[in-house]
């Protein structure tokens, strides 16, 4: 079956196959996790193939560009905050201080496939309020105020949405999703930003190249 071919219902998969009602339901809801099928109206289609990302220092946009994929966002909010404790122990901030925070949602050929929330110290970047478009790379914002990525420290988990974050996605709270937290600095070691990144485990993967 090809991207966009209707799945047949349980009943014409139960008498296909010769088998249960409740097994063809269990392999949909297996494959529904997979990101190989996906809903559409009332009814189930074929999904097309995860979009997978590389885990570097690259930003989400060129990642979606280099699979033929058109990156968007949605801006959720864009405010100043007081840092909590995590963030300003991530950005070298005092508890309290006053942070950056730019949360959007991640698009892929308008599909909702990620919910990014970035924090970045206010005082650095206060700047980027006059001359950044939210909607686009917060990364090529960055290198063009003058600050290069030196490196960054991200930890991958898994867990299920909370109802609001459900609801920006567009998915169930029973969905697994893929967790990404980021502390990333400049080629001096200075903090330039703290990010919570939540993906949909069904239309998006990631990739590490290893070496000894």
């Amino acid at each position: 079956m090809s991207e966009g071919d209707p799945v047949p219902s349980e009943r014409d998969l139960a008498l296909r196959f010769e088998v249960a009602r409740e097994t063809v339901r269990q392999a949909l809801r297996e494959l529904l996790v997979e990101g190989r099928i996906r809903r559409q109206g009332r009814g189930t289609v074929v999904s097309r193939p995860k979009m997978v990302q590389p885990l570097s220092l690259r930003s989400y946009t060129e990642g979606a560009i280099s699979h033929g994929r058109v990156p968007g966002r949605l801006v959720v909010n864009w405010e100043d905050v007081p840092a909590d404790a995590d963030v300003a122990d991530a950005l070298g901030l005092t508890l309290g201080a006053a942070v950056m925070h730019l949360e959007r949602v991640l698009l892929a050929d308008g599909e909702r496939i990620g919910l990014e929330s970035t924090f970045l110290p206010l005082a650095r970047f206060r700047d980027l309020y006059d001359t950044y478009d939210p909607t686009t790379s917060l990364y090529a914002a960055v290198r063009a105020a003058g600050v290069e990525m030196g490196k960054a420290t991200e930890r991958i988990e898994t867990v299920l949405a909370s109802p609001r974050e459900a609801a920006l996605l567009e998915c169930t709270t029973a969905l697994p999703l893929l967790l990404l937290h980021r502390r990333s600095v400049d080629g001096k070691g200075e903090p330039i930003e703290r990010v919570r990144s939540l993906y949909r485990g069904d239309r998006i993967a990631f990739e590490a190249q290893l070496s000894r």
